[in-house]
């Protein structure tokens, strides 16, 4: 089957040459190729203004990003028989890692397949549709995952603000059978349950499991606070792995209703304790009213989801970990977290020192985490490599 030609500019294929497979609307030669001609999610070869064929991408003609390669073979198409060769060499690298079926089990590019996310929960799979590539080739994905893992069922979760930029809808759908309304999965040794329809993201996140399993040295014997707790990934298992006493606190009261039923899947609910409300708040209430802790884990959402929110998010960032630190007995650890793309590891680094000389303490990095092998790092795409974890001692 022909396919159409994207063409591109002089010296813009050099970034594609050296195994970047983004190629961004300005970088079209579109004398030649005018974007308007393709369709959102129509494959296409792409060439250098050379005419020498680079590789085979998709196309969306309304983006930034307007193409993302799949492969560098022009003979190849995504369809069932690339996605399953994709799925299958994505699933040997978690099985020969994990013991148990739960992970991340596709990460978009790193894997070989832009815009697609797929997290797995024994036999029933939560993806994330994040381009119109990725959407036009729906069903056909749904026959590969039907090959490869049989499972119960697959949730769609495509209600993520990506989609809005490809002009894709937003929903929250069943792709094969009939997803539940929760699933359990284990994590370094510990049980949870989660939401797939309602929860954030997927549900999980998958990406801290190591950053955690470094938790058990830490916390054992000590009274801990977990600062973001969402549905308790850090505070149960820090609970877990001997804590005497774990304080979570989150804004939202169904998280924490979540992090009470962990506690109890898991026989430590006489030990976890919750705080809903404002995180900040929430931290200079605890000060006032003198409480200190052993170890504070804070683990805070995005707060740079974008270029121009550097300065505001750093602001942030800085803030929430002082105010960690000043809970902190002497020696204390404090297990400083950011899942923030535009934060460099430097950046945290630099705002833990600052932190401390403001409060009149010395910082120890003791161990620094990034995120796991289910979460592969694309050599050529830094924006695959947000993950930070530090362990400091105060």
């Amino acid at each position: 089957m022909n396919m159409p030609i994207l063409r591109l500019k002089k010296h813009e294929d050099r970034r594609i040459r050296q195994g970047h497979p983004w190629i961004f609307s300005n970088e079209v030669d579109v004398a030649q190729t005018p974007l308007k001609q393709f369709e959102p999610g129509e494959q296409v070869i792409v060439q250098g203004c050379d005419t020498k064929p680079l590789g085979v991408a998709y196309v969306n003609p309304n983006s930034l990003i307007c193409g993302r390669l799949f492969s560098q073979d022009i003979s190849q198409r995504l369809e069932v028989t690339l996605l399953k060769t994709r799925i299958q060499c994505a699933l040997r690298l978690r099985e020969s890692i994990f013991a148990a079926p739960f992970y991340r089990l596709v990460y978009g590019e790193s894997d070989g397949l832009p815009g697609l996310v797929i997290d797995r929960y024994n036999d029933v799979l939560v993806a994330q549709i994040t381009t119109a590539g990725m959407e036009k080739v729906k069903p056909e994905l749904a026959a590969a995952l039907e090959e490869v893992l049989q499972p119960r069922a697959v949730l769609l979760r495509n209600d993520g603000g990506m989609r809005v930029l490809e002009g894709l809808p937003q929903s929250v759908e069943p792709l094969i059978g009939k997803p539940p309304a929760e699933v359990m999965l284990e994590e370094n040794g510990v049980r949870f349950t989660t939401s797939i329809w309602e929860g954030q993201k997927t549900g999980w996140f998958y990406d801290h499991r190591l950053n955690r399993a470094r938790l058990q040295p830490y916390v054992h014997g000590k009274r801990v606070l977990d600062v973001f707790s969402y549905i308790g990934g850090w505070g149960v298992q820090a609970a877990v792995f001997g804590a005497t006493e774990v304080v979570c606190i989150d804004s939202s009261q169904t998280a924490l209703q979540r992090v009470q039923q962990n506690a109890e899947l898991n026989g430590v609910a006489s030990k976890v304790q919750t705080l809903v409300g404002d995180a900040f708040e929430q931290l200079a209430g605890l000060r006032q009213a003198q409480q200190q802790f052993e170890v504070v884990i804070v683990d805070p959402p995005a707060f740079i989801k974008r270029r121009k929110d550097i300065k505001e998010g750093s602001n942030a960032y800085r803030r929430i970990n002082e105010l960690a630190m000043r809970l902190l007995k002497p020696e204390g650890t404090l297990i400083s977290a950011s899942c923030s793309l535009h934060l460099q590891r430097d950046a945290l680094v630099e705002m833990i020192q600052q932190a401390s000389q403001r409060i009149g303490r010395n910082a120890q990095i003791l161990e620094q985490g990034h995120q796991g092998p289910d979460h592969p790092v694309h050599p050529a795409i830094a924006e695959t490599n947000y993950i930070k974890s530090l362990v400091v001692r105060v």
